[in-house]
């Protein structure tokens, strides 16, 4: 096992670093704890990784103090048995004159495919004069459970695939310029990234193979990150429940109908385990729940959730429907852009059962209210819209909302407060 990784490590030294488009994620490595940064998976997270990589090599850091191992690597599949201790050998017989002396970067891609990874990062740590850098597409890596076997030696940040100001900076436009000609570049670029998403793989291909691209993705995120990684012994309930929420995206669900559903499709399985296979997904980074917004805990667990997907124009990829509703895909594309900013996100309904798409506040206890609506040009609507918007405004004391379109803006005052109407390129890219 040793040979193989000196030649995993001797072939990374000697290879080009692909390192892509620039991200606007923000790590902040911190002395004596590693960094982890989790995600779906073909976000960007390795590539975000060789991006830091070039830093340091640009910083005059010798790529032999880098080390660099992908979990994923079939050549790897028996580090499992023989043990992770295998890798800092390895390393250190090629490289002896460095142990204790200069500082090494390991880099550790999709490391939890590893069982037991979390003391050997911790032992690392302590024992090495290191920096460590993880990658992961299992939401678990953020939990208390993994920081406690850490203790305190990890900080985690989270990688989506491109925010539309991504895409625009990969485009090399100017987000922060509105003028004429500018706006119509953005405008023009958002309708591109609704079409394409925001996985940095799919950028430049055609329909045909973005789709195949898509299903791709699903299919493996399906049966390696939960068939494969919780040994799930009904697979065919699994798929069936995922294509459900890929078709009803942005809907309300419950375990209970979710149960009854594959009931009705022959899969005999308890409520318990259609949850444990919602978590499963959620885990993965594929599909987010929305909780309704309830002082309660109980009453908050026994309303319905709402659904959305990890990128708005992989649903159109995956569902079975023909026509896929695109006021559906506006919200799940304003709760992706909602998602990388705040740290709670919930539905509200009204004393009156009126109900508002998002609330999502911050750790700081700022509160926003965003309501999603296609277009306000049917009164009905608009009425419906701004009177549901208002009211839980009044309610939740807030004196400011926000209607997503996808084209119209406006702005509607009353003594009280403000509603923006804002068209979603531009909700896209607002500061909260």
């Amino acid at each position: 096992m040793q040979e193989i990784i000196k030649s995993i490590v001797v072939d990374f030294h000697e290879s080009d670093l692909a390192t892509g488009v620039p991200r606007s994620l923000a790590v902040q490595p911190t002395p004596g704890k590693a960094t982890v940064c989790i995600g779906v998976r073909r976000s960007g997270k390795s590539t975000y990784m060789f991006q830091i990589m070039q830093r340091l090599l640009d910083k005059g850091v010798s790529c032999h103090n880098i080390l660099y191992i992908n979990f994923f690597d079939d050549r790897l599949h028996n580090l499992r048995h023989d043990g992770l201790d295998n890798i800092l050998e390895a390393y250190f017989s090629l490289y002896p004159e460095k142990k204790n002396k200069e500082e090494v970067y390991c880099f550790f891609d999709e490391i939890q495919a590893v069982s037991g990874w979390e003391t050997f990062v911790a032992r690392l740590l302590r024992s090495e004069k290191c920096e460590v850098y993880i990658t992961g597409s299992s939401a678990q890596m953020l939990s208390k459970e993994i920081a406690t076997q850490m203790r305190g030696r990890a900080l985690s940040w989270e990688v989506f695939p491109f925010s539309f100001s991504e895409f625009l900076d990969y485009k090399q436009i100017d987000s922060r310029t509105y003028s004429s000609k500018n706006r119509f570049l953005i405008q023009n670029a958002f309708g591109e990234y609704w079409e394409r998403g925001g996985f940095p793989e799919v950028r430049d291909v055609d329909e045909h193979l973005r789709v195949k691209i898509h299903q791709e993705y699903f299919n493996t995120i399906l049966f390696r990150d939960l068939v494969e990684r919780h040994d799930i012994s009904h697979p065919r309930a699994v798929s069936d429940l995922a294509h459900w929420m890929i078709n009803n995206i942005s809907s309300q669900y419950s375990i209970n109908n979710l149960f009854h559903y594959l009931k009705s499709l022959g899969h005999k399985l308890t409520k318990s385990s259609v949850s444990e296979y919602l978590g499963w997904f959620e885990d993965a980074y594929f599909f987010f729940s929305v909780p309704i917004f309830n002082a309660s805990v109980i009453k908050t667990s026994i309303n319905p959730k709402k659904i959305y997907c990890i990128d708005h124009a992989l649903v159109p990829s995956i569902s079975s429907r023909v026509l896929i509703n695109s006021g559906h895909l506006l919200e799940n594309l304003v709760f992706l852009c909602l998602r990388r900013k705040f740290s709670s996100i919930c539905y509200y309904k009204t004393k009156n059962n009126r109900e508002v798409d998002f609330l999502a506040q911050k750790h700081d206890r700022f509160r926003v209210l965003v309501q999603v609506c296609e277009s306000l040009s049917n009164s009905k609507t608009r009425d419906r819209e701004l009177f549901a918007l208002r009211e839980a405004m009044a309610e939740l004391d807030l004196s400011e909302g926000i209607i997503v379109t996808k084209n119209e803006e406006e702005v509607t005052s009353w003594d009280e407060g403000k509603v923006s109407v804002v068209p979603a390129w531009r909700f896209c890219l607002q500061e909260f």
